[in-house]
This record gives structure tokens, C-alpha cells and sequence, in this order.
């Protein structure tokens, strides 16, 4: 099996704050992971590799505060059964082949 090194990178700055459903335009990132603020729903896209070395603890507790953020924002409010999908309007876009 094949290893591959993975450098720290795509790690939170340390004093960075992600706020759980302040904004939609914050973006957390942890290794290849990608967790996307929105005001009514987070997206988490990507992978990540939780090596045995520091590196991978270090990953490990940025994606453990990062839930743990979401989750205490949840519970801190009512909720409702399911959140509509959001639905965008059409717009017409001028053909750039005609």
C-alpha cells in the first residue's frame, strides 16, 4: 500500500473563527476538505487523510471544533422539521453560438 505525505496545508490559521451559518461566503478548509458557510445550510466537500502523525491530530481537531461549532449552533435554536430547498429563478442568457 502506497503512502503519501501530506503537508499541513489547508490547515485553519490559528485566531480564525468559522461562525456556523453567519454568512454565505466563509469557507473552512482542513487538508482537502472544504466546509461552505451558508446562512441555511454548510456544505462539506473533498476528503481528508487523518494520518498517525502530528499532522493528522492537528486535522483531526480542526474538523472536530469546526462540527463541534455546527452543532452547538443547531442546538442553540429552534428548528424547523426541514429547511426548503432554495430554488433559483431562470435567467436567459444570450446564446454565444447564435
Amino acid at each position: 500500500m502506497a503512502t503519501r505525505d501530506m503537508p499541513p496545508t489547508g490547515e485553519p490559521e490559528p485566531g480564525t473563527r468559522f461562525e456556523p451559518f453567519a454568512d454565505d461566503v466563509a469557507v473552512q478548509t482542513v487538508g482537502g476538505l472544504s466546509i461552505e458557510n451558508g446562512t441555511d445550510r454548510i456544505a462539506i466537500h473533498g476528503s481528508v487523510d487523518l494520518a498517525r502523525d502530528a499532522a493528522g491530530l492537528t486535522r483531526a481537531k480542526a474538523l472536530a471544533a469546526t462540527l463541534s461549532a455546527i452543532i452547538t449552533a443547531l442546538e442553540g435554536q429552534a428548528l424547523p422539521e426541514r429547511v426548503a430547498d432554495a430554488t433559483r429563478p431562470s435567467v436567459a442568457v444570450k446564446n454565444p453560438f447564435a
